[in-house]
């Protein structure tokens, strides 16, 4: 579901663009004072960047959280898929500001027995296999179905599609 940003949440647009900048200027970056929940709870995050034509131009995330805050969090999944996407090469400084920025704040994730308990609107996916994990954002241009869904998760990881795997699912509030 995407939301109209309110005051915290265009703050927190503000935390995915004003780390990109840093990193790219070589500055350290100190998010600003914000309210709870954002440095107070831990959540999941994916931060998407966009061209001005809607391309894709990076996207980095985690299904756990890996840090003490949301507000953190962002930064530093902003700051990867600025400048550690292995799809794109480094967002430069003069490039920035012409980019927009998705937030993706997720739920935990919850095991999937069925595939029709998904909608490819509502849910995202992970595909697991020995070491080898795929996500998928949900809600995508050109991802339809859980099929579409679960076979680009399964080759972003490199399972093959006739290899046992587990199935997840979960949900995302999107600020943009």
């Amino acid at each position: 579901m995407t939301t109209q940003p309110d005051a915290p949440e265009l703050a927190l647009l503000a935390v995915a663009r004003d780390a990109i900048a840093a990193a790219l200027h070589g500055a350290a970056y100190q998010p600003p004072t914000l309210p709870a929940p954002y440095t107070t709870a831990r959540r999941a995050v994916f931060v998407t960047l966009r061209e001005p034509n809607g391309a894709l131009r990076g996207c980095i995330g985690r299904t756990e959280p890996g840090l003490p805050n949301i507000a953190a969090e962002i930064a530093d999944c902003a700051v990867s898929a600025a400048t550690r996407d292995p799809r794109f090469p480094a967002v430069t400084a003069e490039e920035l500001p012409t980019l927009s920025l998705e937030l993706s704040l997720l739920e935990p994730t919850e095991p999937v027995r069925d595939v029709a308990e998904l909608d490819a609107r509502v849910y995202g996916v992970v595909v697991s296999s020995g070491r080898r994990r795929g996500v998928l954002l949900p809600d995508l241009d050109g991802v339809d179905t859980p099929a579409q869904q679960i076979a680009i998760a399964l080759r972003k990881a490199g399972i093959p599609a006739d290899a046992p795997y587990t199935l997840e699912r979960f949900r995302v509030t999107k600020i943009a």
